[in-house]
């Protein structure tokens, strides 16, 4: 086909393969394909979406043309799309010089993307806006063919060793021209300093594109980049979006908010109204959303990490350095660090607090171990023991220093609400405390508050605004800043960048913070005697277990009381191992915080002391009042976090209770049937002759009085008003429904045959048998029934 008849499909070949950003075209749904359950059409979709596969060749080919697609600007992330609707240009690259009004008729900005950038854009975009489509078999994000296609075009177009592979070119002896810089076509105010792109920068000394195949590599490298940056990262709340951008910015909130305001005194709302309404987009990412995020962020780090060390002399950097090379330097600063501190803001404010934010964590994690994607390798005599952080690093831990102190009282703040005795919320503790345990990191996270908070001596407040502009913002090969020799300069910049002027600092190792670790370290403590409890309680539980547990019959079950907890189902393995987890996380907690061992020890004799003498739990913490047992804030807690339980046990008429799992319903209904009319006909005489003082009122009273409804258990709170039940001596033959007494029977009467005794002298001998038992009971016990056991 010709160039312009590809021209013409393309755009709906995208769609075929990655869907419509409406919705309404699935496409091949890369998300739920897998090789172990579709492997022919997994093969084909990785084939032919490769890098050097057909579907890139077309976009290389059509790049040649210089061909031009329309991207809505809608469907961009809310705010990037609502700061485009205010004619306010994002401070990226990406979308400079590409906004367009509409053609004629039509409605809404667009982006004149070139086919690279289109593919990218909806590459990327596929993996927010498509919804995956209902499967029968369990999809593993890390092994679906998108998963695959992130990691093939992150190690081809950002490659650890060598350099990028030349794009194949249609013209012999060609490369594919790098896109031309176009002249804006929307009058935009701008907040940030737009600075030339790296690419930009380098070719314009050269005579010709084809002189230099670096200026191809670097563009390609810079665009996919930012696409994926701007795609995955660049959702957040209206507040964070001020928090970021520039007092432009802030205006139009404030003249948004004016408007609304007026609204009462019947003036109309600025036009502002409804792109400022963008701002806050209701943001949910997925776990497969983080896992795609997690693998960008390790693979950049091994990509920074691969860069060739500097030259002795400060001059020959400018002259030797690739521009490849002063990509690895500063892609982290420049690309990621402010998008994925605000992304990882917003999932540690919102997530659930499940065990599904264990993604989030190791993608957190994972940047703030650079260390481990670095190209060398421990010794192997050394795997047993923690490897120190070399002092190499200190720089990145002091310019991520937000990234280590305040994402870690965020995740306090989140374990504290956490029910620990859960061995998933267990291992994140655990995996958190194990990082910062790492020998040397507590020490730089330290130096790093520390020059924060040194004194500024001319610092204007100016120029702090206009190091984070030129750092973070445009493209990452803008004109360089100066070099900054002063650290703590560096660390107050990047502080000031990410959080505002007025940014109120909590120390991470300061009095405030170290009482929320002492607090986590308290409920450590008591997840773990909680967990020892459970595990007694199950081992009891086993204990008792009898020949007639095949028909479900547990001690528990038999008295209607529940003492269950989810651990019980997860057997003795599992707390096995949440106290393994809890125990090292104490022990990281220590080390990171200098923890007073003696105070630790009190702590834990508090939390032993909680228990009884009998190893049962205490009730929660309560008050009495006129409506019987009420809750205090710490009883609240202590039952969300499963410390301690109400004994939950049936207290109304035991007739009325609800069949059991161990009972026949149809003997149950008759059997209360049979047993309401002979109450009904007999009752005056029942009740005559328990009322009576001699042997024969004790046997009746035994048998005909239930003692559950005397004797009351202490419960959780009552109404006050609550009318007490009498309801007397009455017969209850619910026992014989029971499938247990029913067993018992009926291998009694086996037993009988065995010895040639038939039906009716069995029953002659049970019938004996349990008068004398009767009567036994009666003279020796006041409050056992038999039937109930």
């Amino acid at each position: 086909l010709s160039p312009k008849e590809l021209h013409g499909i393309f755009p709906w070949l995208v769609e075929s393969i990655f869907g419509s950003l409406d919705g309404v075209i699935v496409g091949w749904n890369l998300r739920c394909l897998q090789g172990r359950t579709n492997p022919t059409e997994y093969s084909a979709a990785l084939d032919f979406l490769d890098p050097s596969g057909p579907m890139m060749k077309l976009v290389y080919k059509l790049q040649a043309e210089e061909y031009r697609y329309d991207f809505p600007v809608s469907y961009l992330p809310g705010p990037v799309k609502a700061s485009i609707q205010e004619q306010v240009l994002p401070e990226c690259s990406l979308y400079h010089n590409k906004v367009q009004f509409p053609s004629s008729g039509g409605l809404g900005l667009n982006l004149a993307l070139n086919p690279f950038e289109y593919y990218m854009f909806y590459f990327a975009i596929s993996l927010i806006t498509q919804k995956s489509s209902a499967v029968t078999h369990h999809v593993s994000p890390s092994n679906s063919a998108y998963f695959i296609l992130v990691d093939t075009y992150l190690k081809c177009f950002l490659p650890t060793e060598g350099s990028v592979l030349p794009p194949p070119s249609s013209n012999p002896g060609g490369a594919i021209p790098s896109p031309a810089p176009r002249s804006p076509a929307v009058p935009f105010t701008s907040y940030g300093m737009h600075h030339t792109s790296l690419l930009k920068r380098h070719i314009a000394h050269q005579p010709s594109v084809n002189a230099d195949p670096a200026s191809q590599e670097i563009w390609r490298s810079e665009t996919l980049l930012q696409i994926f940056v701007e795609m995955w990262l660049h959702h957040y709340s209206l507040e964070m979006y001020q928090k970021m951008q520039s007092p432009h910015v802030k205006l139009e909130v404030l003249h948004y908010r004016l408007s609304i305001s007026s609204k009462h005194h019947g003036s109309p709302a600025q036009p502002s109204y409804q792109a400022l309404q963008a701002y806050q987009e209701a943001f949910k990412p997925t776990e497969e959303h983080v896992l795609v995020v997690r693998l960008l962020v390790k693979h950049l780090h091994a990509f920074s990490n691969s860069l060739k060390p500097e030259p002795l002399s400060p001059s020959a950097h400018s002259h030797t350095a690739s521009p490849l090379e002063e990509f690895k330097r500063v892609v982290i600063p420049r690309f990621v660090q402010e998008k994925l501190y605000t992304f990882l803001q917003h999932c540690f404010g919102h997530w659930p607090l499940d065990a599904s934010f264990r993604a989030v964590l190791e993608m957190w994690l994972s940047y703030l171990q650079p260390w481990r994607y670095a190209p060398e390798k421990p010794p192997q005599s050394a795997e047993s023991l923690p490897r120190s952080v070399s002092e190499k690093w200190a720089a990145f831990i002091q310019e991520n220093l937000l990234m280590y102190t305040k994402l870690f009282v965020g995740f306090l703040n989140r374990a504290l609400r956490t029910d620990l005795v859960s061995p998933k919320n267990a291992l994140m503790v655990f995996r958190v405390a194990k990082v910062f345990a790492q020998p040397n990191l507590a020490e730089m996270i330290l130096k790093g508050e520390q020059l924060f908070l040194e004194p500024e001596l001319v610092i204007p407040h100016r120029q702090h605004r206009l190091f984070m502009t030129s750092s973070f913002g445009g493209s990452f090969l803008s004109s360089w800043p100066p070099t900054i020799t002063d650290a703590s300069f560096k660390v107050k910049s990047h502080v000031y960048s990410l959080e505002g002027q007025d940014f109120q600092y909590k120390q991470m190792f300061g009095t405030e913070v170290r009482n929320l670790v002492l607090k986590l370290a308290q409920l450590i403590c008591q997840a773990q005697q909680t967990a020892k409890s459970i595990s007694d309680h199950s081992a009891e539980t086993m204990g008792a277990h009898s020949f007639f547990s095949w028909f479900r019959l547990t001690p528990s079950e038999m008295n209607g009381s529940y003492t269950g907890n989810d651990l019980d189902e997860m057997g003795q393995d599992s707390i096995k191992k949440t106290d393994e987890y809890l125990e090292k996380a104490l022990e990281y907690l220590c080390q990171i915080f200098k923890l007073n061992e003696a105070q630790l020890t009190q702590m834990m004799l508090k939390c032993g002391a909680a228990q009884d003498e009998n190893g049962k739990k205490q009730l929660p913490d309560c008050i009495e009042s006129e409506d019987g047992l009420v809750l205090t804030q710490l009883g609240r807690y202590q039952i969300i976090n499963g410390l301690r339980r109400f004994e939950v046990q049936y207290q109304g008429d035991t007739e009325l209770q609800p069949i059991r799992s161990y009972e026949s319903a149809t003997l149950v209904r008759l059997l209360f049937r049979l047993s309401s009319l002979l109450n009904q006909r007999f009752a005056a005489q029942l009740e005559v002759l328990c009322s009576r003082e001699d042997f024969v009122g004790r046997l009746c009273r035994y048998h005909l009085i239930n003692p559950q409804l005397t004797q009351r258990t202490r419960c959780s709170p009552v109404v006050k008003d609550r009318a007490s039940q009498n309801l007397g001596p009455r017969i209850s033959l619910r026992f014989l429904a029971s499938y247990r007494t029913l067993t018992s029977l009926l291998l009694l009467y086996c037993l009988a045959s065995w010895f040639c005794i038939g039906p009716v002298g069995c029953t002659f001998i049970i019938l004996v048998s349990y008068c004398l038992y009767a009567v036994i009971m009666t003279l020796f016990s006041d409050h056992c029934r038999p039937h109930e056991h």
